[in-house]
């Protein structure tokens, strides 16, 4: 079963690592192409356009302009790509709106199987 994350109406930051979790893990250096995990893109494409999507990843400029390619190619929405990042933990640190909405969320996934969790806007936060 999965994770049911109640989120305001408010636009959104998501904030995505890419290998393992939108795209399998190495994917790019094993086959020598990245491939999108089943329900990736849909969940991408459902998105609201107001809302941001920042993608982080340990990949180092090098693979800049193969990953670009490759997301451009598959219609991967994306406002912001940051490489070269470590490959430990990713932090987020965000302040509660002063009535109480809880503005960071976490999730981690199974490597390679895109998340099962379930966003629902909650008109009430």
């Amino acid at each position: 079963m999965s994770n049911v994350h109640k989120v305001s109406t408010l636009s959104k930051t998501w904030i995505f690592d890419l290998d393992g979790t939108i795209v399998k893990h190495n994917g790019y250096k094993l086959d020598g192409e990245d491939t999108l995990l089943d329900g990736a893109k849909e969940f991408l494409d459902s998105i609201p356009p107001t809302d941001k999507i920042v993608i982080l990843t340990s990949r180092t400029e090098e693979y800049r302009e193969s990953t670009l390619r490759f997301l451009i190619d598959h219609s991967i929405r994306f406002d912001n790509i940051l490489f070269s990042m470590p490959m430990g933990e990713r932090i987020l640190v965000n302040d509660k709106k002063p009535k109480g909405l809880e503005t960071a969320i976490a999730v981690n996934t199974e490597r390679d199987v895109f998340m099962t969790d379930c966003f629902v806007t909650d008109e009430s936060l």
